[in-house]
């Protein structure tokens, strides 16, 4: 038999049963985590024998939803005899859980090989506890992605919930980090407590909390309403939606690095997958009114991530706000999507929804790659502040050059992959005349400039980002002996990278991956041309980009400059210092800090922030500024509610007295009024 027959058959075998393979491969998650509890102290069984297994499962896991995207068979489903009595566990494999499953298992793979290099011993839980929380965590967004049930949905959400949280605590003698893993899980829950009220109303009544069930259920307009608003809140508050974002620029600073971008990466793309699950399969019907509550919310979250992010001087909390930013843009496209197909437009909500899609995928990897680069910064020079770091470049390159593919993605510059979904959201907006409503009409130029404006912002912040970090001169002497990555670092951020470049300038594969969601969800795909050179998403005439032109254009402008430079111009130029403004003396106080890229941002954006200014008294022979930004929201809606739920605690505190005849009283008087109901 020929290698063609064998590659066919072997995608035949998948395609019949990748169902069961994936439950095999996500088991193989939980046997991993498993066995590192035999030697729980063993940094190097732990990380450089199970973490490198558990990236080759990831891979196994992108394969299968790769298959069970692409290959256009009808959805594949299991019934598992666990759970309870009447209530067993329901498995389906369709296009809309291939996609995230090719997404956990892409970026998971780079990440765990980057884990097996980054943990060290002696940080925080134990290597084993470390391994089994890890694995456990990858395994139940894995399931959560496969549920086909509503009990099963939440056991897995649930059990993804903590397994993180023991993932943000993992250095738990800090009492900031007790809280903040504290802050995640109370927030982890209230949005759990509304995906349960919203199965409840999605099922309708019945005995039956089965999605095919739901799919079946009758729902008027206002009981749909009701679903899709609980949605909204208990994905919104997973996502870090504004104003339920509270949880993240707290849990990423405290986490390490590969758990902050598996929670950036990987767990806030489980949030959008409920959303479309629910929004688009689970209810037939979709209300306009859902579109523009969502795109507002959206781009308000948006705009509020870059905003918050470009005066930021804590490397992972400005990362940390920036998912809000990028989260925003992802709700933005559904919210446009359901606002189309509500309108009776399915190539435009396609348009919109493969836009959304696709900068899921491409924040997968740009943002996980940059969460693990400043992994690298934190172990090289255990500084997380901008303002110590600087000139990194030169001791640590492969990070630079690798994080600098990341910035540039996230930047939304061309031909990398954060260019292509922000093109298509954008393009999404220009169709929107399309729709006869007055007051839309009215709405959406407006935010297509809050998107152009949020889009503007974040390529400001990366600047900011990455110049304070690895250009320029280092700000402190112990920064040149700062240590570049290993080689198992390398390898995870390269697989990154690569993805960013990948999609960036190949983005006709990542369309066909979204078009077979649009396709099940809507009904409709895209344009999707057989060129590779061009994508055309409505017509070849109409708005067509070349990633891979594009490419081959930099690349030819670039070797000809060097040509004409290094070879024509050969010794007819001499190399100089740049002109220092008439100053020779420049030291690193002298640069840009990261308080003065803000410095406009909170001139601008000053009612947003609650600021409190440090000023040096006149007598100090050394002044330096400081200035403290903090999220005004916190201020206004966290902790009245944290206060009013301790003022509420004290007050039925008072009722615990400590004595056991008030709590036998308590018991009886509660008999009695158990008695006069019956009676």
């Amino acid at each position: 038999m020929s290698h063609a027959a064998w590659v066919a058959r072997g995608i035949l075998l998948l395609q019949r049963h990748d169902l069961s393979w994936m439950l095999l491969l996500v088991l193989g998650w939980l046997f991993l985590g498993a066995i590192g509890l035999l030697r729980p102290h063993s940094l190097r069984f732990v990380a450089r024998g199970l973490f490198p297994l558990g990236a080759v499962i990831g891979l196994g896991v992108a394969l299968l939803g790769g298959v069970a995207l692409l290959a256009g068979h009808a959805p594949q489903t299991m019934l598992l005899p666990l759970g309870l009595p009447d209530l067993p566990f329901h498995l389906r494999l369709d296009a809309l859980s291939g996609f995230f499953l090719l997404l956990m298992g892409v970026a998971g793979a780079g990440i765990s090989i980057f884990a097996a290099g980054y943990f060290r011993s002696g940080e925080g839980t134990a290597p084993g506890l470390l391994g089994l929380h890890y694995h456990i965590f990858l395994a139940s967004m894995a399931l959560v992605v496969l549920a086909d049930d509503a009990y099963f949905f939440m056991v897995a959400w649930e059990l993804m919930a903590l397994s993180s949280y023991f993932l943000v605590v993992s250095q738990h003698r800090r009492p900031e980090i007790r809280q903040a893993g504290f802050l995640y899980l109370l927030m982890a829950h209230l949005g759990a407590l509304c995906l349960l009220l919203c199965f409840g109303v999605l099922q309708g009544g019945r005995w039956q909390f089965t999605f095919d069930a739901m799919r079946g259920a009758p729902l008027t307009a206002f009981w749909a309403t009701v679903a899709f608003l609980l949605a909204l809140l208990g994905f919104g508050a997973k996502a870090g939606l504004v104003p339920l974002h509270g949880w993240l620029p707290e849990a990423h600073p405290a986490a390490p690095s590969p758990v902050s971008a598996m929670m950036s990466g990987l767990m806030l793309k489980t949030a959008v997958y409920g959303m479309l699950r629910v929004t688009f399969d689970l209810m037939h019907i979709q209300f306009w009114q859902w579109g523009v509550l969502v795109l507002v919310l959206g781009l308000f979250s948006a705009l509020y991530g870059a905003i918050f992010a470009g005066v930021k001087t804590d490397m992972k909390r400005l990362l940390a706000y920036s998912s809000i930013e990028n989260i925003g843009i992802i709700f933005s496209g559904i919210g446009l999507a359901i606002l189309f197909a509500a309108c009776h437009l399915p190539l435009f909500a396609a348009l919109a929804l493969s836009a959304a899609l696709l900068h899921a995928l491409n924040h997968a990897f740009f943002k996980s790659l940059l969460f693990l680069a400043t992994g690298n910064v934190l172990h090289a020079t255990r500084r997380r502040s901008l303002g110590a770091l600087g000139g990194l470049a030169h001791t640590m390159p492969w990070v630079a050059t690798l994080a600098l593919v990341g910035t540039l993605a996230i930047a939304g510059l061309p031909p990398l992959n954060g260019f292509v979904s922000e093109w298509l959201l954008l393009q999404s907006f220009l169709f929107t005349p399309q729709i006869s409503h007055p007051f839309i009409n009215m709405l959406v130029p407006l935010g297509a400039a809050v998107l152009a404006l949020t889009v503007a912002l974040a390529a400001y912040v990366m600047v900011k980002f990455y110049g304070i970090i690895f250009l320029g001169q280092p700000r402190e002497p112990a920064l040149a002996e700062a240590h570049d990555a290993n080689w198992l670092e390398r390898i995870g951020l390269a697989w990154l990278a690569l993805g960013c470049i990948v999609i960036g300038v190949l983005p006709q594969i990542a369309l066909r991956a979204t078009g077979a969601v649009t396709g099940l969800l809507l009904g409709q795909t895209v344009n999707l041309s057989s060129s590779i050179w061009w994508i055309a998403p409505i017509a070849p005439k109409q708005a067509s980009y070349s990633g891979l032109l594009l490419l081959a254009g930099i690349v030819c402008v670039v070797g000809i400059t060097f040509v004409v430079v290094r070879v024509l111009a050969h010794g007819r130029f001499r190399r100089t210092v740049p002109w220092d403004c008439g100053y020779p003396w420049q030291t690193s106080r002298m640069q840009d800090t990261a308080e003065g890229f803000g410095q406009p941002i909170r001139h601008i954006f000053g009612p947003a922030f609650d600021m409190e200014r440090e000023l040096p008294s006149p007598s100090d022979n050394a002044p330096r500024y400081r200035i403290h930004v903090e999220d005004r929201l916190w201020r206004m809606a966290y902790l009245p509610i944290a206060r009013a739920v301790q003022r509420l605690s004290d007050s039925i505190g008072v009722v615990q007295g400590g004595r056991l005849a008030i709590y036998l009283l308590y018991s009886f008087l509660t008999l009695l009024g158990l008695l006069a109901a019956v009676l």
